[in-house]
């Protein structure tokens, strides 16, 4: 029997619940769509429209690939983030909401039309400092990452996204050969997971994810220990900065900013109301003085 598209819908979305899985309603629709070939208003004008053949095979595949906790952002290849679209691959972490607060404190007080450079350490898909220059067309931006993997999918999703001749990527580890006094914004979403805790993550993260963008070390903190006076080496005095943390790693990684001589330096919780992103600037010369 061949099956319309709310059918479809219906059925991925009990399949995906037998199995377990968490978001099905969501994972269902996505996974719909993009076999279909249809969109969210077709789901709801067009409801009967018939899948092909072809297409019900598709669904099939992406629904079995789904139950195997296949991230969905890998079965389908890419992932909205802020308000761009980008190309995810297993090379690179899935974009996710709770990074868009990095990029909603930058562009807060980030002026539409300022020169700025940005360095975003540990670039991955690009999700963060693309999302950041879509919306700041005078900026420019360094993207950095010690996989060559990653950089050649920031380099696609800049491509695509019309960004790639303000975006420079460059394989390095962390700041290293960074001149100082650079930028005007660092961000960076390092590894911050303590390698202990790999093995209790969910399978989507675990299995899928690169290791490398993961593993913070034995407390997790150990890419910050780096990060907090490279950071501030690399900034312009005056610089601000805005890095991605563990849900309790707030007052450890405040101390290692402000043991290198940040200042301003506090913590943003994120919609789920979980600390996320520390933040602060890089002593001015007046400051300094």
């Amino acid at each position: 029997m061949t099956l319309t598209l709310v059918q479809a819908w219906s059925r991925a979305k009990a399949r995906l619940e037998a199995a377990g899985l968490p978001g099905p309603v969501i994972d269902a629709r996505l996974l719909v769509e993009a076999a279909a070939e249809a969109t969210r208003t077709d789901i709801v004008t067009d409801p009967y429209r018939a899948l092909t053949e072809a297409q019900e095979t598709r669904l099939d595949d992406y629904l079995a690939r789904r139950e195997r906790r296949e991230p969905v952002s890998h079965i389908l290849g890419r992932k909205g983030f802020w308000k761009i679209m980008l190309s995810v691959t297993p090379d690179v972490l899935t974009p996710r909401p709770d990074t868009e607060t990095v990029v909603e404190y930058v562009l807060r007080d980030f002026p539409e039309h300022a020169a700025w450079r940005i360095l975003d350490l540990g670039v991955g898909s690009g999700a963060i400092l693309l999302a950041i220059l879509a919306e700041r067309p005078a900026a420019k931006g360094l993207g950095v990452d010690i996989s060559e993997e990653a950089l050649a999918v920031a380099r696609d999703n800049a491509a695509a996204l019309g960004l790639a001749n303000r975006v420079a990527l460059l394989r390095s580890d962390w700041s290293a050969g960074l001149e100082a006094n650079a930028f005007d914004v660092v961000v960076s979403n390092p590894p911050y997971i303590a390698s202990e805790v790999i093995e209790t993550l969910e399978p989507e993260v675990r299995d899928h994810e690169p290791r490398v963008a993961l593993e913070g070390g034995a407390d997790g903190l150990a890419h910050y220990r780096i990060l907090a006076p490279e950071i501030l080496r690399v900034l312009k005095p005056g610089g601000r900065f805005a890095v991605e943390i563990g849900y309790d790693q707030k007052d450890a990684v405040e101390a290692l900013f402000r043991e290198a001589g940040a200042v301003f330096v506090r913590t943003i919780r994120d919609l789920g109301d979980r600390d996320r992103v520390v933040t602060g600037e890089k002593k001015t010369l007046e400051t300094a003085a």
